[in-house]
């Protein structure tokens, strides 16, 4: 039955990604009706992150940039749907890379690349990158399996159509270690803004006027394996055009201190998302965990984060209190 639905869904996503771009933007109008006045979708999360975010914009300037997000939300979705039939040059003219000569020195020298990338502008259109690259390189970038295996064979499809690989998270390792073993240097991108479970947060920071857990396996890997580290600065100059600039942070990676290439990336993301703030993808939930919460969780003897419901860790821990 999977297969069938499969194939059911490819049929109707590649029909409606051979409409032209303008009529997808069209449905994107209407989509943004639907969603932003009928539906309200997480508007109330979108509104206090927003507020919380920028306490310094007036009501007028939030409201404008909650508006804005809700139409790049939008457009968002009819660009991924097109990204199925759309054509290399068209995907080039409209998503674009400076940076680019510095990288394939870089690759052609024989070493690996990591692209910091975070929830911002179009990173599905991203996949693009091995059209941009050289052939010396195999491209791709590291994701997280979806629940549904019918709209994650979809996805990969979509994502691995231009030649970048989907890696899946659990097999970096091994997936980057096959590539060193035969020679072949690679150019990786990692999406790193995601929020960490309980049992994997080691660093914490400022982003976005709000304390932080944030990933780090991303600088861990990139220093043991040497890989040049690239930040992806991205802007949407205007409606269904995107232009990337790679930034070099580190070419030894070896030689950075513990979270300094963390710390670097969370500075520029936050740059990027200042300069644009619609673009972001606000509806995430990305500040559900709290540092207060965090330190009731940890145990400092044994170094362990409990995973227990909140509810049984504070009513342990006032027992403890009135036996001391």
């Amino acid at each position: 039955m999977n297969k069938v639905l499969y194939y059911i869904l490819l049929a109707l996503w590649y029909a409606l990604s051979l409409l032209p771009l303008r009529v997808h933007y069209v449905f994107s109008d209407i989509l943004f009706l639907l969603v932003y006045h009928v539906f309200g979708y997480r508007k109330a999360l979108v509104r206090r992150h927003l507020a919380e975010s920028f306490p310094e914009m007036s009501d007028e300037e939030r409201q404008k940039t909650e508006r804005g997000f809700y139409h790049w939300l939008c457009d968002y979705f009819v660009e991924t749907i097109k990204m199925l039939t759309i054509s290399k040059k068209n995907l080039m003219r409209r998503m674009t890379f400076k940076g680019t000569d510095t990288v394939n020195e870089i690759v052609n020298s024989g070493q690996s690349v990591a692209l910091y990338l975070g929830h911002y502008c179009n990173w599905e259109w991203i996949t693009s990158l091995p059209l941009w690259f050289s052939e010396k390189a195999q491209c791709g970038q590291i994701y997280h399996p979806l629940e549904n295996a019918v709209v994650d064979r979809l996805f990969l499809r979509l994502r691995q159509r231009l030649g970048a690989l989907c890696i899946p998270m659990a097999e970096t390792l091994r997936r980057l270690a096959y590539f060193r073993k035969i020679g072949k240097p690679v150019i990786i991108g990692y999406i790193s803004d995601q929020v960490p479970f309980w049992n994997n947060i080691h660093h914490w920071l400022e982003f976005l006027n709000h304390d932080t857990p944030v990933l780090t396996g991303t600088e861990r890997l990139v220093r043991g394996a040497g890989h040049a580290v690239f930040y992806v600065d991205i802007h949407r100059p205007r409606r269904g055009y995107y232009e990337a600039e790679l930034k070099l942070i580190a070419r030894d990676p070896k030689q950075t201190k513990d979270y300094e290439l963390t710390d670097a990336y969370f500075r520029m993301l936050e740059q990027t998302i200042r300069h644009d703030p619609k673009c972001y993808l606000w509806t995430h939930n990305r500040w559900k965990r709290t540092h207060e919460e965090f330190n009731l969780r940890y145990d400092p003897a044994t170094g362990r984060v409990s995973l227990e419901p909140l509810e049984e860790i504070i009513k342990r821990k006032e027992g403890e209190n009135q036996e001391t």
